[in-house]
This record gives structure tokens, sequence and C-alpha cells, in this order.
């Protein structure tokens, strides 16, 4: 089946290293802003009886819905037979119930409109916390891909005998798998989160066993810096060198990366589902073989 791929602004790059590896083509459009802010969204490629996907990460989704949805749009006034979501970042994962009365369950609502939207979804590494997969809320086929082999395969190339740590339990998904992976062993703390910003880290105990070996931090999302720094703190006061730091998703609030720099971390590593200075890493790969899995499932 032939591939449209549609870049949402700032994500070009991506499309064409996707369409490299897809042996797709890139589809010629118009996505801009009028001068009062209202979006507009054209598509000049025939996409007649074609698969299109739409490629863009959701990190700050508010601005970036609009454009999205007309995108969708646009892609099938020119003719697509489907319109697929490829979105390393997806956004809107946090509130998946509500705990106080009158509170919107915004991962829901989010999950609604792109399901009413999309044919199908694809994302790296989605935020699940009382969930166990993205069907739970899309109503579409949804994959959702790991970026763990390319942090094995990042690690394996700059961290020598490492030791995987997880800040807290949730984080213990990711680093029980690229242990396995490395051969290494890990450890996974105990977060205990008061705020946004107010997190404290425990659980450590034993963890000075593999205090020769390199701390890698692992988490999916780094957004304030607190649950990492925290963990980093721990690691130094029980004798381990400064950590590595690598995250999934660089979400990064302002202030935080400076924070993590002046923490015990010696390098912070980020996969490129967010664009930002911390990038080390690629999901390109995974993200490709998801849009593959995706639409082999639509037919």
């Amino acid at each position: 089946m032939s591939l449209l791929l549609l870049p949402l602004p700032g994500s070009e790059a991506l499309a064409s290293r996707l369409g490299a590896l897809l042996e797709a083509e890139r589809a010629d459009t118009e996505l801009r802003r009028f001068p009062d802010g209202e979006s507009y969204a054209r598509v000049d490629t025939d996409a007649a009886g074609r698969v299109v996907v739409v490629v863009g990460s959701l990190d700050g989704p508010d601005l970036k819905l609009a454009p999205l949805l007309f995108a969708a749009a646009a892609a099938r006034a020119r003719g697509a037979s489907r319109v697929i979501l490829a979105a390393p970042y997806l956004a809107y994962m946090r509130q998946d119930a509500s705990f106080r009365p009158g509170e919107a369950v915004t991962a829901r609502v989010f999950a609604r409109l792109l399901s009413t939207t999309f044919d199908a979804v694809v994302a790296v590494d989605p935020h699940l916390h009382r969930l166990h997969s993205l069907d739970e809320l899309y109503d579409v086929p949804t994959e959702a891909v790991s970026a763990a082999p390319a942090i094995v395969e990042y690690l394996r190339r700059t961290v020598e005998d490492p030791v995987l740590v997880g800040p807290d339990a949730e984080s213990g998904r990711w680093v029980g798998a690229v242990a396995e992976a490395l051969g290494a062993p890990s450890i996974v703390f105990e977060k205990i989160r008061r705020g946004d910003r107010d997190v404290s880290i425990g659980g450590a105990d034993g963890a000075s066993m593999w205090r020769a070996r390199t701390p890698v931090l692992i988490d999916d999302i780094i957004s304030t810096g607190r649950t990492m720094i925290g963990a980093a703190n721990v690691l130094a006061a029980a004798g381990f060198r400064p950590a590595v730091c690598v995250g999934i998703h660089a979400v990064l609030v302002p202030g935080a990366y400076e924070e993590l720099r002046s923490a015990p971390i010696s390098r912070i590593a980020t996969s490129d589902t967010i664009a930002h200075p911390s990038n080390e890493f690629s999901v390109d790969a995974p993200l490709a073989e998801g849009i593959r899995r995706v639409v082999a499932r639509l037919g």
C-alpha cells in the first residue's frame, strides 16, 4: 500500500527520515496561520486511495491541535483512504482518571477527539499510569512502540559497566528491559510526590553494592527534573560516581535542564521524540516499524 507522509510544522526532518525507512513519499503541503492566529491547511499532492501518515510530536499540544486536525481533514479532502497519526510524543496522558469532583479526564477527551479524526495512532512509549495500553483510551487501532532498543544501543556505545537505576516504580519497565539486554544489574527506587516540584526518593537500601559501576538513571519523561535530581542525590550520597541521566521524552520545563546539569549527573541523554539539545539517540526505526504494523492491521 502506498504511503504518503504529511509532516506538521517542525517535523519535516523526521518525515524525511521516516520516508527513507518506509520508502514513502512526502506530501506537498501548506500549513500556516492567518494574521489573526487561525490555522490554514492544504494538501497539494494527490492522495486518492493512499494511506496518509500525519507526522508530528505533540509536545506543546494546545498550539498544535488545530493544525493537526486540519491536516488530517485536508488529507481526506485529497482522497486519502486512511489517515494515521504518528506522534513520537503523545500528549495528554497524565490525567487518565478523576481525582476531584468536576475534573476533566483529559486523556479520554483527547483520545476521543483523535479517534474521530484518525484511523490509527502510533506513539513512542506513551506515558501509561493506571492503564495497560492505549487501546483502553482510543477507539481506533494503536501501536505503542518502545525506545528501549535505542537506549540499549546508545548505552553499549557510551557507558562501560553500567548499573541501571529506575527513580520510581513506573520506570521499572524500561529499566528491566534495558538491563536484561545489556546483561547489567538494576535498581528501582521509590518515589514520593507531594506536588509538581516536591519529590523525595527512597528504597535505596542495598544499592551501594553496585557503586563500582556507572549508574544510569532511566525514565520515560523528564519534565521538572525533580525525580532525576532526587535519585541522583541518593546515588551520590551512597558513594556512586555522577549518574548518566537517560530520558525518552525531553518535556523539560523552563529551568529544568539547567537544574539537572548542576546535580550530580555527568550526562543528560534523551531521544529525539521532542527536539532538545540533550537529544542523543533516535527512535526513527521503532516508529517506522510501528507505522508498518498498524498499516498492515488496517489492511
